[in-house]
């Protein structure tokens, strides 16, 4: 993929991320809830307490489902992250090594040419 592309997929990727910064944080904080009710559910030992923390990690699931424009965004960081890899990934046109001997071949073909 050429630079190109990447620049072009990469601003796309950061304009839904950043449009959808506040769902994102919403669906943070409704998995903070999930962990938190399945956490001290799996802790508690009353029936009451069960209750308690199932319907808090109920209200937390639920929340983090409805969010589907912050699953968008997630998914669109992602796509930004890979696509940061690969800009890093790219060749340079001339990288010189250490190695004595491939310098050597490098300077070799450039005199019989």
């Amino acid at each position: 993929m050429n630079k190109f592309w990447m620049i072009t997929l990469g601003a796309i990727a950061a304009i839904i991320v950043l449009s959808n910064l506040g769902a994102i944080a919403a669906l943070a904080i409704s998995a903070l809830i999930l962990y938190a009710g399945v956490h001290y559910y799996l802790r508690s030992t009353a029936t009451a307490g069960k209750i308690w923390w199932g319907f808090v990690a109920a209200i937390g699931a639920i929340s983090a489902i409805s969010n589907v424009p912050a699953l968008i965004g997630v998914a669109a960081a992602a796509g930004l992250w890979m696509i940061y890899q690969k800009w890093n990934d790219c060749p340079a046109a001339f990288t010189e090594t250490k190695d004595p001997f491939v310098n050597f071949e490098n300077q070799w073909n450039k005199l019989n040419k």
